[in-house]
């Protein structure tokens, strides 16, 4: 990518991102135990690359993320924007390419979702207080 990026500038975040960056994913990568890659995506109103860390898991050769926002009753930002712009930009340890996110059918979520809860248990909790089906997305590399 050669645009400037915006990355999130949440206290933890912030430095998560940079650690990542700098090290070329071999700090940040796991995070806290977790398999984490860095989702950039193009602003909805903006248009500006916007970078986020997000927990991952893996099926059938695809990237899976969640949207739960913490189990905010709103998607996160990043959401929205991939679902207007499908095509992004992905670090997975050192490994930078394009991708295609889509979200999972709810079929798919079924099957999906438990993969993701057996990483990071607490998305449970999260659907349970979102008031809003929480979106699992694939993401596939374009």
């Amino acid at each position: 990518m050669t645009e400037d990026v915006v990355d999130n500038t949440e206290g933890w975040i912030a430095r998560h991102i940079q650690r990542y960056v700098d090290s070329d994913g071999a700090d940040g990568h796991l995070y806290q135990g977790m398999p984490t890659l860095l989702l950039t995506t193009r602003g909805r109103r903006s248009g500006k690359l916007r970078r986020t860390p997000l927990i991952y898991g893996e099926h059938q050769g695809r990237y899976l993320i969640v949207a739960s926002n913490g189990g905010d009753p709103k998607h996160p930002g990043w959401y929205h924007n991939l679902t207007e712009q499908p095509e992004v930009h992905l670090q997975v340890g050192p490994e930078k390419f394009t991708a295609v996110a889509s979200t999972a059918s709810e079929a798919a979520k079924q099957e999906l979702w438990p993969i993701m809860t057996k990483i990071f248990p607490t998305y449970d909790r999260y659907q349970a207080v979102a008031g809003r089906p929480i979106p699992v997305v694939i993401l596939e590399r374009a």
